[in-house]
């Protein structure tokens, strides 16, 4: 048996009533929504699937990024930014809303805000990751079975075909002279070997063998280890390196060469340029300077797959055009 009476001025509480189950209950704003619920309710019930909301609909998004943030993100590669994401989506609005109430249009809702902040679909890609990852193991590791996945099947923005900023004239230039000494070094090592920001950032003297010359990286965003070679102008700059006593390369973090990178990009005057611009820039080089297939270059790089490489090949078209009309390269 169900009921719905008014409570207060703009409450609806619904409540269900049936053998064999524990009473169910819920608040609504219209009672519309109240109405439509207990047909749900009594459906699952009659054909013998429900499944208990109460504790989903008792978790607030918000607490539930808590226990995201203790329980999952540490299993994560990339716990800080991962754990910095979680924190961010507890200031949005949709955070005040229990589990069960969020819906697909819930999720469009939050979309269109993140893009009308002028977020990238990148971006609004990863705090939707998160959220449907969270909606995941709340559904199977925190017993709440009942919980849909309102992400999944969601619109998600679409994703440009990747940035392909390159330096441009004199710019390379004006941003080293705008650098400190160790940080053109890590410029100058970015530009040579395509390495992550991540795995420059990581890097240790223990990982490093100028008589290769190569430097390993086995902690890689793929996760996946890669041996990558050195130019002979990588190896200068690692033996012009002054040695540190925490074994770091470099002994830059993750986030000091972000921000030393958007000091020297101002300083140089320099209009949207990031860091990771760099790895394209070293990718696209050694497409154009040097012979190694995209195979090889790939282990150079730590690009995933050959797909990823196909935006670069267009660099060698002469080589093709060439090798049409008979000639050798």
């Amino acid at each position: 048996m169900a009921t719905i009476r008014k409570r207060g001025t703009h409450q609806w509480e619904a409540r269900i009533r049936k053998k064999g189950y524990p009473t169910q209950s819920k608040t609504f704003e219209i009672k519309v929504d109240a109405e439509q619920w207990v047909r749900d309710i009594e459906s699952e019930m009659t054909r013998g699937v429900f499944v208990s909301r109460k504790e989903a609909e008792q978790t607030t998004l918000h607490e539930a990024l808590d226990r995201f943030v203790i329980e999952y993100i540490p299993t994560l590669k990339m716990i800080a930014n991962e754990t910095r994401r979680a924190k961010a989506l507890q200031q949005r609005s949709i955070a005040k809303r229990s589990l069960a109430a969020i819906r697909i249009k819930d999720i469009a809702d939050f979309i269109l805000e993140r893009e009308g902040e002028g977020r990238s679909a990148n971006t609004i890609r990863l705090d939707l990751a998160i959220l449907s990852r969270l909606f995941e193991v709340a559904a199977t590791d925190w017993g709440m079975e009942s919980l849909a996945n309102p992400v999944k099947r969601a619109r998600k923005p679409k994703l440009s075909g990747g940035r392909t900023r390159r330096l441009l004239e004199g710019e390379e230039k004006k941003l080293l002279e705008a650098c400190g000494d160790n940080f053109r070094s890590v410029v100058l090592f970015a530009l040579e070997t395509a390495m992550r920001r991540a795995e420059i950032a990581n890097l240790s003297w223990a990982n490093v063998d100028l008589n290769g010359p190569t430097v390993y990286l086995g902690n890689t965003k793929n996760m996946s280890e890669r041996t990558v070679p050195l130019s002979p102008a990588a190896i200068d700059i690692l033996q012009n390196i002054p040695r540190q006593i925490t074994g770091s390369v470099f002994g830059m973090s993750e986030n000091a060469i972000t921000i030393a990178m958007r000091r020297a990009r101002e300083k140089a005057d320099i209009i949207d340029l990031t860091f990771h611009d760099l790895r394209h820039e070293a990718t696209s080089r050694l497409f154009e300077n040097t012979d190694l297939d995209s195979l090889e270059i790939s282990e150079i790089t730590g690009h995933k797959g050959l797909q990823m490489l196909k935006r670069y090949t267009h660099l060698r078209s002469d080589r093709l055009a060439a090798r049409l009309a008979g000639k050798k390269r």
